[in-house]
């Protein structure tokens, strides 16, 4: 039997969204790369968030949401901040990302306005527990377009956003080095669990790949 490669995941179409919730006066947001129309009489969206987000968990708790749809004019500083931090640890709408940045819709929740092309705001209809994602089927309430500039996939992201990582060469130390391809972060260690988790972007073992120092 040929041996599963997990890359092949990667040929999949995916386009990249921020979601974003909001909870007792606190806002947050994360990336995903899961939203598509599922129906069209009546209309529904679904999108799939990582339990791991606090994100997710506002979602479930007050049933309603915001994506972003995220276009080639990104750059990596949007990526970084909304998909290589926890909500938990720093406020992702505090000082340091710019107001000019974004704007609150009718919900209540933001929206992401640099670098993207469109947003949504949509009231959770159904979800559907997925294991370490929960699939939310959403009523779209309200629809816009932000923008003329072409959305952002996931395999653009992966070639002209992504900065390239650096070469890896050999030291005397010979570190055995697992670095996330997805993301960048490296875990130093001969062995990585089969279950580890990137604490970053939230991607498992399969997306890592090893290198030595």
């Amino acid at each position: 039997m040929a041996e599963m490669n997990p890359k092949a995941m990667y040929k999949i179409s995916y386009g990249l969204f921020v979601c974003t919730a909001a909870k007792d006066g606190r806002m947050n947001g994360c990336i995903i790369n899961t939203a598509m129309q599922v129906a069209s009489e009546p209309n529904r969206i679904s999108i799939a968030v990582n339990k791991a987000n606090l994100t997710h968990d506002m979602i479930r708790e007050t049933g309603v949401c915001n994506i972003s749809v995220i276009s080639r004019d990104a750059d990596f500083s949007l990526f970084k901040h909304f998909g290589f931090r926890s909500g938990r640890e720093v406020d992702k709408f505090g000082a340091d990302y710019p107001k000019e940045n974004y704007a609150i819709a009718e919900n209540g929740i933001p929206y992401v306005t640099a670098g993207t092309n469109a947003y949504f705001s949509l009231k959770v209809e159904q979800s559907v527990d997925l294991g370490s994602h929960t699939m939310f089927i959403c009523e779209p309430v309200f629809m816009t377009v932000l923008s003329g500039t072409s959305s952002c996939t996931y395999e653009y992201y992966q070639s002209d956003i992504k900065p390239k990582p650096e070469a890896v060469g050999t030291t005397p130390k010979g570190e055995t080095v697992w670095r996330c391809t997805i993301c960048g972060y490296e875990w130093v260690g001969e062995e990585l669990p089969d279950d580890f988790i990137c604490p970053i972007c939230k991607h498992p073992k399969a997306d890592f790949e090893k290198v030595v120092r």
